[in-house]
């Protein structure tokens, strides 16, 4: 007899509604892998990454290249790949850390090693779920900045409840609430708008 088998479980479809990416390409008709092949680079709040592998390794291994049969078996990554994974490094700030496992990274240096990881396949854009969720406050002071860094090349697009990174972010905010758009703009005029008051302070 067999022990109990694992099997991934796809996200649930949504009842209804249209996402359109680049104008035309409606998202909600697509599984996972077809979002990400359209330049689509998701993050979880829960970090996801190979713990027994070094901070660099990881990068090696997400990065957007060949994977044919030869390129998986060179044990080393090539100069133009080696220049990137150091690029990366450079840009989630975790130069110092390269030859670290990534099981021994603090949590926040977990979620940059991860955001790391999405700039490795070269998304146009990147969705990121709650990244400073458990950090310190240096730590979501040092992701704000990062972010707004990926932001001057990629398209961002960042869900978050702590208003104090979200005010760091200073970008647009729209807030949702039952799936609607309840209010847009500036983090100061959304905070200010009575429906959004009363919806999310109770009052």
């Amino acid at each position: 007899m067999g022990g109990p088998s694992c099997r991934r479980l796809d996200p649930p479809r949504p009842d209804a509604g249209e996402v359109f990416f680049e104008g035309s390409v409606d998202l909600t008709a697509l599984d996972e892998a077809a979002i990400a092949e359209l330049g689509i680079g998701r993050k979880f709040q829960k970090p996801t990454m190979f713990d027994s592998h070094t901070v660099a390794d990881n990068l090696w291994l997400a990065l957007k290249a060949a994977r044919g049969v030869i390129a998986t078996l060179l044990p080393r990554p090539g100069r133009q790949e080696a220049a990137r994974i150091d690029e990366i490094l450079d840009i989630v700030r975790l130069a110092a850390q390269r030859h670290a496992l990534a099981a021994n990274l603090s949590h926040g240096q977990k979620q940059w090693l991860e955001i790391g990881m999405l700039l490795a396949q070269d998304p146009k854009l990147l969705l990121i779920d709650e990244p400073a969720a458990g950090m310190t406050d240096d730590e979501t002071a040092a992701t704000a900045a990062l972010l707004k860094e990926i932001n001057k090349t990629h398209s961002v697009i960042v869900v978050e409840h702590d208003m104090a990174f979200v005010r760091d972010l200073d970008v647009r905010v729209t807030v949702l609430h039952e799936g609607a758009v309840l209010a847009e703009g500036s983090l100061q005029h959304v905070s200010q708008n009575p429906r959004v008051v009363e919806v999310y302070l109770g009052r």
